[in-house]
């Protein structure tokens, strides 16, 4: 089975493309469908899409990326029960809210001490020859998925920076169907973050 999942599916813009790559886009999308409509279905998929993506990287030798995937796997379980029973701190219902000036604060302070501790991480333990370009991604991704999974509508913009920094890694590794999932992944987290607003 692993050896279909990593044969040629076909060649895209020089670069083979695998069946795995195929199935992983195919299931992310999906997964970015649900969370655009608070369909909790949206993290089952998103475990079984990291699954497949953390053998892709690795493969590509994008470490950062692949340990984010396990990350992303195992907080989709997290995330699935939030969206299903998640009380805010005053006991009301999981809806969509925006973040308090404290939380904004602490999401861009966050941001900025994980990027170079897990840049220096990748740099010094790891093989990779884009340590920081793969750290940033990785690391705001881990406070995406927190805020995605609290409901918070700031995730959205998260996103939107998150992937645009992806698009730029995945091309350079020459993963051009993942590179075109993370170009649409930019133009659907800005519809995530219109549909939420409306929610508000």
């Amino acid at each position: 089975m692993s050896e279909f999942m990593f044969a040629d599916a076909f060649t895209l813009w020089g670069a083979a493309t695998t069946w795995l790559e195929c199935v992983a886009f195919a299931l992310a999308l999906a997964m970015v469908g649900c969370n655009i409509r608070e369909i909790h279905w949206g993290w089952p998929l998103a475990a079984i899409s990291s699954a497949l993506y953390f053998a892709l990287f690795w493969r590509s030798k994008l470490y950062g990326d692949a340990a984010l995937q396990v990350f992303f796997a195992v907080v989709a379980m997290w995330g699935w029960f939030q969206w299903l029973r998640g009380r805010r701190g005053d006991g009301s219902a999981l809806t969509v809210s925006r973040l308090t000036r404290r939380g904004l604060i602490g999401t861009v302070a966050t941001c900025a001490l994980l990027w170079p501790a897990t840049g220096l991480f990748l740099k010094h333990f790891t093989d990779t020859d884009v340590p920081w370009w793969d750290a940033f991604p990785t690391a705001t991704s881990v406070v995406g998925q927190f805020l995605l999974g609290r409901k918070f509508i700031e995730n959205w913009a998260v996103w939107i920076v998150v992937n645009v920094v992806s698009v730029g890694l995945f091309a350079y590794k020459g993963l051009w169907l993942t590179t075109v999932l993370y170009a649409l992944f930019i133009a659907l987290s800005v519809v995530g973050w219109r549909a939420w607003r409306r929610q508000l």
